[in-house]
């Protein structure tokens, strides 16, 4: 019986694991051992160059500048998406309609990536975007969001955050639903306010759904690349010009694959050691109810 149950079990988990094998696994072994060489993506012979191809990102300018623009965007894209969820799932918590607003918030999110940056592309246009004649019909006048260097960056992760803000919230709503509501009476009971309550009781119950959502905010912020691509094409001046649209452009227009794959696996490294960080550091700051 329990070699039947083992043989079952194999079964139905079998679809997703090979999907992770196919999908996952074999593409990044495949990526970090063409890392080590130079092949142009179409030739079928490789030539071994050992560490170069990781020296040469680690000294290109290019890369760098991705590097840093990445970090930056992650600086600015990661606290204001999750305070504004935060703030809607506890908005949206006890109000009626609960639903409707769910789907609403969340209606961005299915929204593809190409649709969401044309749309906003147009949104931001400094010349005729709805958002600066908005601003013009209180007397404000608008910058040119997606052409001057100095704010573009800041305009990709205003979209990225009316696109990701409602997944967020979704999950932040259900951690705020599992909260049993018999610690906040008892909290009122001993007259605790609305602060303490928060401070004292949702935050660490929350913290387990908190920390599973900053993890996926953080490894998304380190992807960032479709609106760049179709909003900014790096631009100007690669002022938007992020770590994903490097590798891209290492890989399909310069035909680097090898430095492609360096950037990658530096990437995966850059993000694995932040992903260890928290990990570690959660054992502080989370807590799971016993």
């Amino acid at each position: 019986m329990k070699k039947r149950r083992r043989i079952w079990g194999w079964i139905f988990v079998a679809p997703q694991l090979i999907g992770l094998i196919v999908f996952a696994v074999i593409p990044l072994l495949m990526s970090f051992g063409i890392s080590f060489h130079s092949w142009d993506g179409i030739a079928s012979s490789m030539k071994f160059v050992g560490i170069d191809n990781y020296i040469d990102q680690i000294t290109d300018p290019n890369f760098r500048k991705a590097l840093m623009n990445t970090l930056i965007y992650s600086v600015m894209f990661i606290p204001l998406d999750l305070i504004l969820a935060l703030l809607l799932a506890i908005a949206v918590q006890k109000i009626k309609g609960k639903s409707f607003y769910r789907l609403f918030y969340f209606m961005p999110v299915v929204t593809g990536s190409v649709s969401v940056g044309v749309i906003w592309t147009w949104i931001m246009n400094g010349d005729f975007g709805l958002l600066n004649n908005l601003l013009a019909a209180v007397g404000i006048e608008g910058p040119n969001w997606l052409a001057d260097p100095k704010i573009v960056l800041f305009s990709i992760v205003i979209v990225s955050v009316w696109w990701n803000v409602g997944y967020n919230m979704v999950l932040l709503l259900a951690g705020l639903q599992n909260i049993p509501q018999v610690y906040y009476e008892a909290a009122e009971i001993d007259g605790a306010n609305k602060w303490n309550a928060f401070r004292h009781i949702t935050l660490p119950m929350l913290s387990p759904t908190l920390f599973f959502v900053l993890i996926m905010t953080i490894i998304s912020s380190f992807q960032v690349f479709d609106q760049a691509f179709v909003m900014t094409q790096g631009g100007p001046m690669k002022a938007s010009y992020t770590l994903v649209y490097h590798i891209y452009q290492s890989a399909f227009v310069e035909f680097k694959m090898g430095s492609a794959c360096a950037s990658s696996m530096i990437l995966f490294v850059i993000i694995l050691i932040i992903t260890l960080i928290q990990m570690y550091g959660s054992k502080r700051w989370v807590n799971y109810e016993q």
